[in-house]
């Protein structure tokens, strides 16, 4: 029998994450495809540990986690600021609860940019997603959107970085966006419908 690599609608799918924001950010973004969303959670699989060197090898050490039986998908993403040299990228998650919080870590980069010769306020949100079909069956998909942080903090909605970063050709935060909106113009988005373009059956 010859390996797939196409899921269909009405499959289940784990989703590699213990996160709720991007957990709930997948619900919606796959909603149309009828889907049976589970979770790391789900499948009795605890959080493991990102030690990768990029956004595509902690993606794929998430996805790689989730038990061969399931069409699993992960997400590894965050926050690259130009002047601090792309920090703290991969460290997103981790900066900030080395610095007691989301809105500590922001104040710290906006800080750092501050203090810098040349004030260069551009950055970009980087998702790597992933998705096993079985553990010789993995794909891995990029998605970029490039803009600015601003200080202070705007918005209510998303989560994580969200308020403290606006997309180019836009004037509002991703959380002062409606998170309706927001969540299919963002990298996230962007990554995910490449691996649907390519991966759902009838697409």
């Amino acid at each position: 029998m010859q390996l797939s690599n196409k899921f269909c609608r009405g499959d289940k799918i784990v989703i590699a994450s213990h996160n709720e924001g991007k957990i709930k950010e997948f619900r919606t973004l796959l909603a149309d495809y009828n889907l049976q969303i589970i979770t790391s959670n789900d499948v009795g699989i605890e959080d493991v540990k990102e030690t990768g060197k990029s956004f595509q090898e902690n993606s794929l050490i998430k996805v790689k986690s989730i038990p061969d039986k399931y069409i699993a998908i992960s997400d590894d993403s965050g926050l690259s600021v130009s002047s601090l040299g792309g920090k703290p990228g991969i460290f997103s998650s981790r900066f900030q609860k080395n610095c007691g919080g989301w809105f500590e870590a922001m104040e710290r980069i906006y800080s750092e940019v501050i203090n810098k010769k040349k004030k260069d306020f551009s950055a970009k949100f980087t998702c790597c997603l992933s998705i096993k079909f079985s553990k010789n069956l993995i794909y891995s998909y990029l998605g970029e959107v490039k803009g600015k942080i601003v200080w202070p903090p705007k918005g209510k909605n998303g989560f994580g970085y969200d308020p403290f970063f606006i997309p180019d050709g836009y004037e509002e935060t991703f959380a002062e966006m409606a998170h309706s909106d927001k969540i299919f113009i963002d990298h996230r988005s962007i990554a995910l419908k490449k691996l649907i373009k390519l991966h759902l059956s009838d697409s």
